[in-house]
């Protein structure tokens, strides 16, 4: 919030909702695209659902492979034979997934912003390699421009 000097200036409530204005109209400087999808039916390696640091390796060869930049990751099983969540942080922005074993199901989500290149293709060749890992029998998926 700007806060003016003068006490008969505009109150400060007034001042910052003309700063959210200018902001708001400020041409967007870092454009991408969110691929979300729910993987129903998944018949991929089972590994993958139940395993940790097996998706975890997988999921970081997937970002390389892809030609993003993993700056770091975290990946949780909730137990033998439960299901997983994990996420790699990308300088690009970021892959997120969970898996329910016993519901042979996946979420998975991939947001790139492409501030000093379009890495748009790149997004979506990470999203194929883990629709094919997984193998779902019926994905539902989401293609979100931001900008």
């Amino acid at each position: 919030m700007r806060v003016l000097p003068h006490a008969d200036s505009p109150s400060p409530v007034v001042a910052s909702r003309a700063t959210l204005r200018e902001v708001k109209s400020l041409p967007r400087q870092a454009p991408g695209l969110h691929l979300i999808g729910d993987l129903y039916g998944c018949r991929g390696e089972p590994r993958l659902m139940v395993d940790a640091a097996h998706l975890e390796a997988f999921c970081k060869q997937a970002v390389l492979d892809a030609g993003l930049t993993t700056v770091g990751s975290l990946f949780h099983s909730f137990g033998e034979g439960e299901g997983v969540t994990g996420a790699v942080v990308l300088a690009e922005s970021h892959l997120a997934l969970h898996t329910w074993p016993e519901d042979d199901y996946v979420t998975l989500d991939v947001y790139v912003c492409s501030y000093s290149c379009d890495n748009s293709a790149k997004a979506e060749a990470l999203f194929e390699t883990l629709m094919q890992a997984f193998q779902p029998a019926d994905p539902h998926l989401h293609r979100v421009v931001r900008a």
